[in-house]
């Protein structure tokens, strides 16, 4: 991926260069930035536009927006967020933990509206969640709850697991702080073995797998992160191919093989960014905007990927499911 890539918007056109762009000053520029892959990620950017419109903002009529995918490279996101500051973007959008500290270690000044896992006032980003006080606010979604439900899911799906191996990304600290936090203490709450690997790379998750095999791990946890959602489908090969029962944090990888996942409703929380965005640009202020916590979440099972891996759902899970894919 190229190092500034302006990608298409959902009407069709491609994202203009910024120079076309500085032609009409009076249009203000939303710097999009996002961990995950442009591949798969057209829904969301539907639904960020969709909050800019219920606001009154219309990309490509009274406002436009660069779209940056880093496909979990966040060693880009220094410079990228420095190219945004020098040119005085109106506000930056950041839908995930990475791209959010990053904005805020970057400026103090251009507002940021965010969406992230963690809590916002531990890691300095507002005064409090009802008054932020500087120039960030946004979505927060509860993420050590999540990561119990999560795992309490895949217990009860495979209950015969004892061991789980738990896969984070070191290059994403947040997430993997949140998880070690959360997922060994849950774990030990419900008589599980928990076993920690890392992996930065397509090669690392290949090694990861190699070694849950080799170690005979029952069941997989894999961390939210972006880079993995962007190897979601080395994810359901490797998952189906070892039969390793896997839990994921977003429903993608579930559409295209993987066994279950539980976490935010992505879809809802990047339209929530795209609302405060568009809140601030019309004049709201992130100091005086209460950050608002998340309270959509889904939880989808791949029926056929179940048998595939000998596992029967009972139709109690399935009536938990907010979507059964058969």
């Amino acid at each position: 991926m190229r190092r500034r890539q302006f990608n298409t918007l959902l009407g069709g056109a491609a994202a203009w260069p910024f120079a076309a762009r500085a032609q009409q000053p009076a249009m203000p520029v939303i710097g999009f930035v996002s961990s995950r892959s442009l591949d798969g990620s057209a829904r969301h950017a539907a639904s960020f536009s969709k909050g800019l419109s219920e606001t009154g903002n219309v990309e490509g009529q009274n406002v436009m927006v660069e779209y940056h995918w880093l496909s979990g490279q966040n060693d880009r996101l220094p410079a990228l967020m420095a190219d945004l500051v020098r040119r005085r973007v109106a506000v930056i959008a950041t839908p995930g933990d990475p791209t959010t500290l990053a904005a805020k270690a970057a400026t103090a000044t251009i507002p940021i509206a965010f969406g992230i896992s963690e809590d916002p006032v531990r890691h300095g980003l507002v005064a409090s969640l009802a008054r932020p006080g500087g120039n960030a606010t946004g979505i927060n979604f509860l993420t050590a709850e999540v990561l119990a439900k999560r795992l309490g899911l895949l217990h009860e799906l495979a209950p015969k697991a004892v061991r789980v191996a738990v896969l984070v990304n070191p290059s994403n600290t947040a997430s993997t702080e949140s998880t070690l936090r959360a997922v060994p203490e849950a774990a030990r709450a419900i008589g599980l073995q928990t076993q920690v690997l890392n992996a930065s790379t397509s090669r690392e998750i290949e090694a990861a797998f190699a070694t849950i095999v080799n170690d005979r791990a029952d069941a997989l946890f894999v961390g939210p992160d972006g880079f993995f959602n962007s190897r979601r489908v080395q994810f359901a090969t490797l998952a189906t191919r070892y039969g390793i029962p896997a839990v994921y944090a977003s429903r993608e990888t579930v559409e295209i093989g993987g066994l279950m996942s539980y976490g935010t409703d992505l879809l809802d929380m990047y339209r929530q960014v795209g609302v405060y965005t568009g809140r601030i640009l019309k004049g709201a202020k992130p100091a005086d905007l209460p950050v608002v916590q998340s309270t959509k979440f889904e939880f989808v099972i791949n029926l056929q990927t179940a048998r595939a891996l000998g596992i029967e759902v009972p139709n109690a899970i399935q009536l938990l499911a907010d979507e059964v894919i058969e």
